[in-house]
C-alpha cells in the first residue's frame, strides 16, 4: 500500500488551514518562491487529468517554511551582543 505522495500532503494542509490560490502563492511569496495560480491548480487535480502535475519536495518544502512563517511571523533577529 503506497503512502501519501507530496500531493496528498498539499491537499490535507491545503483543507486544514482552509487556504485559497491566493492564499498559496502569498505564503510561497514569503520565501521568495514564486507560482502562478494555474501551477497550483494543476497539483490539486487528478492524477489521470492531462494538466496534472506532481508537487517537488522543493515546493513542498517551501510551502511549509512558508506556512511556518504565515503563522508564526518570521524568525527574530538573534542578538549576539555579549553582557
Amino acid at each position: 500500500m503506497p503512502g501519501l505522495t507530496n500531493n496528498d500532503v498539499f491537499k490535507k494542509l491545503r483543507v486544514a488551514h482552509k487556504l485559497r490560490d491566493d492564499d498559496i502563492v502569498a505564503i510561497l511569496k514569503l520565501v521568495d518562491f514564486n507560482i502562478s495560480k494555474s501551477e497550483i491548480n494543476a497539483f490539486f487535480r487528478k492524477e489521470d487529468h492531462p494538466k496534472y502535475m506532481e508537487v517537488g519536495d522543493q515546493i513542498l518544502r517551501n510551502f511549509l517554511n512558508g506556512l511556518i512563517i504565515h503563522l508564526r511571523g518570521p524568525m527574530p533577529k538573534k542578538n549576539n551582543t555579549k553582557k
